[in-house]
């Protein structure tokens, strides 16, 4: 299954790689493009800008910073349930010389990869839960179309700066609840009992089977147009807001909620990936090095979940979500370019 996804993605990337004009170049990324204007509009315009300094960094040196980096990202996103685009925006766009419309069209690209690679580990060992993902992919992918042509119409500093408060709100949510591990659900409700979300694992920590069912689905449906939105807005996929609803609204289990939400974001991230891709904000430079890094770490990164205490888990989401929402927030108010 691994091999399947791996040539997929291969096949994507050689077809991105004729797609993308070769006029594209790589520009600092504290070059702004112009509101509501075509990224190749910014590219052209660039030209009639004075010459920068010529770099006397080798070429080859970014996409294998790039490789390094987004390894470390894989393992990390799948043991935080989280998109890696999530990370990989913030920290590319701050400290790589990346244009950052090109930088939010790898981050989606990135997120799927990292989900693609994730996927089928995560089914086979029977924590990502088709059941509940379907339902939520089918409402989330079509919002994330609408939410990425509005992400591409805002300034850039508009869109980190509610990400960031979005993403901070969230990880106070995390951070007070008193149980997240194993959510009490007295009683599923009737939509989930009439759609069949409910299963049961097996979680090694406690070397015991873990029977699970959810409640609040109408609530949570509901709240996944928004997270749809907010995902194809800010280009980072959707894992930083997947995990809470699933797991302290809907009553799933952390495991499951985090397994599931990395399924997910291979649904939602390719509706949002190709808006991006048909406005031409997709660097093959960027892309390929960051996708194969990630594929890598997020393989690893499913073999050291399974055996994971879902505690450190919870303290590991609530890591990464912090330091993204941090950087994104101070980027959006000019305080850390």
């Amino acid at each position: 299954m691994v091999r399947h996804y791996s040539m997929a993605l291969i096949f994507m990337l050689v077809i991105v790689t004729a797609l993308v004009p070769a006029g594209f170049v790589l520009a600092s990324s504290d070059a702004p493009a112009a509101h509501g204007e075509h990224v190749a509009a910014s590219a052209h315009g660039a030209a009639a800008a004075p010459a920068a300094p010529a770099s006397t960094t080798p070429w080859w040196i970014w996409p294998l910073s790039l490789f390094v980096v987004t390894f470390i990202l894989g393992i990390l996103a799948v043991l935080g349930g989280v998109g890696g685009g999530v990370l990989f925006v913030p920290i590319v766009g701050g400290f790589f010389p990346f244009n950052i419309d090109f930088v939010r069209g790898a981050g989606l690209l990135v997120a799927l990869a990292g989900a693609l690679a994730a996927g089928p580990g995560l089914l086979k060992r029977n924590l990502a839960s088709l059941r509940l993902a379907f339902p939520v992919a089918i409402i989330a992918s079509s919002a994330a179309i609408v939410g990425a042509m509005i992400g591409l119409a805002l300034k850039p500093d508009v869109v980190n700066t509610l990400l960031g408060g979005t993403i901070l709100f969230i990880v106070a949510i995390m951070i007070t609840a008193k149980k997240s591990d194993f959510p009490n659900v007295p009683k599923p409700d009737a939509l989930s009992q009439s759609l069949n979300i409910m299963g049961i694992y097996r979680e090694e920590s406690l070397g015991k089977d873990v029977e699970w069912h959810i409640h609040k689905t109408p609530g949570g449906l509901a709240l996944f147009i928004i997270i749809g939105v907010m995902a194809g807005m800010f280009g980072l996929g959707a894992g930083w807001a997947n995990v809470p609803v699933l797991n302290l609204m809907m009553g799933a289990p952390l495991k499951i909620s985090v397994a599931t939400s990395k399924f997910l974001l291979s649904i939602t991230d390719t509706s949002a990936a190709w808006v991006y891709l048909n406005q031409g904000a997709v660097l093959p430079m960027i892309v390929v090095p960051s996708i194969v890094g990630i594929m890598l770490g997020s393989i690893v990164g499913v073999k050291i979940l399974a055996k994971a205490k879902p505690k450190a888990i919870k303290w590991m989401v609530i890591g990464l979500l912090l330091f993204a929402g941090l950087r994104s927030l101070l980027k959006g108010l000019g305080i850390w370019k």
